[in-house]
């Protein structure tokens, strides 16, 4: 009898300990997810150009650099610092190709629709946030510096773009740019979702096309552009 009462105490403690350790364990992983401070939400991140459309470009011959590599590089290191975080990451192009249609021809007609799908994806999507990644180039090489662009139609725009910009200033420390409103930019004028345009560097100052080409650098980029979101997130939970 006595035999049987330890074993069925003994089958207690077991079961109970049982239940205490898968507890701990979704408590644990539950807290783990509560404290990923991008944990479900979805940024749509929009790497500028591709394909036949290079964008912005500087040198010649197999020297010749170009916006849409810079751009997607940036991009991709972007998506890796957001996931890491808890975030679901959307690029509107994973390869080196525009998004008009397969066989369309024509230079203008390709890049009207590219940009139209573009939209049309985003403003389809969940997305709580949208970036387009970009770079500059003008006829004069003394312009440079980092900007971040945004429609001044709602505030949450505003908002992270100020933010994004702070932060490019702090880290690369090679700009005084601030954030601007626009609304003579395509994709900034018609997307409705929250978000920024961030034109990374100028190709056209030789200084900065220098650094925009190392990975270094574009990981630095990437980098600020990323912390500034994290900034903005935190200061909408602290409002909340």
């Amino acid at each position: 009898m006595n035999n049987k009462l330890k074993m069925i105490g003994f089958a207690g403690v077991v079961i109970i300990l049982f239940f205490i350790f898968q507890y701990k364990l979704l408590d644990t992983n539950t807290w783990e997810s509560w404290n990923l401070p991008l944990s479900g939400k979805i940024i749509y991140l929009d790497p500028g150009h591709g394909g036949a459309d290079g964008g912005a470009d500087s040198g010649e011959g197999n020297a010749k650099v170009y916006e849409k590599d810079i751009a997607f590089n940036v991009a991709v290191m972007l998506r890796d610092y957001f996931q890491e975080q808890g975030a679901l990451v959307i690029l509107t192009r994973e390869e080196d190709r525009d998004l008009a249609p397969e066989g369309m021809k024509g230079y203008s007609r390709r890049k009207t629709e590219d940009l139209k799908k573009r939209l049309d994806l985003i403003n389809s999507s969940n997305a709580d946030l949208y970036l387009s990644i970009h770079l500059n180039s003008i006829p004069s090489g003394r312009w440079s510096g980092a900007q971040t662009f945004y429609n001044p139609k709602f505030k949450e725009n505003k908002e992270v773009a100020t933010s994004i910009q702070s932060e490019l200033i702090r880290n690369l420390e090679n700009t005084k740019r601030e954030a601007k409103g626009i609304q003579n930019v395509y994709l900034v004028k018609h997307i409705n979702k929250p978000g920024a345009l961030v034109e990374i560097g100028f190709l056209s100052n030789p200084g900065e096309k220098a650094n925009l080409m190392t990975e270094k650098y574009q990981q630095k980029v990437a980098a600020s552009i990323y912390e500034g979101v994290l900034k903005y997130y935190d200061e909408k939970t602290d409002e909340e």
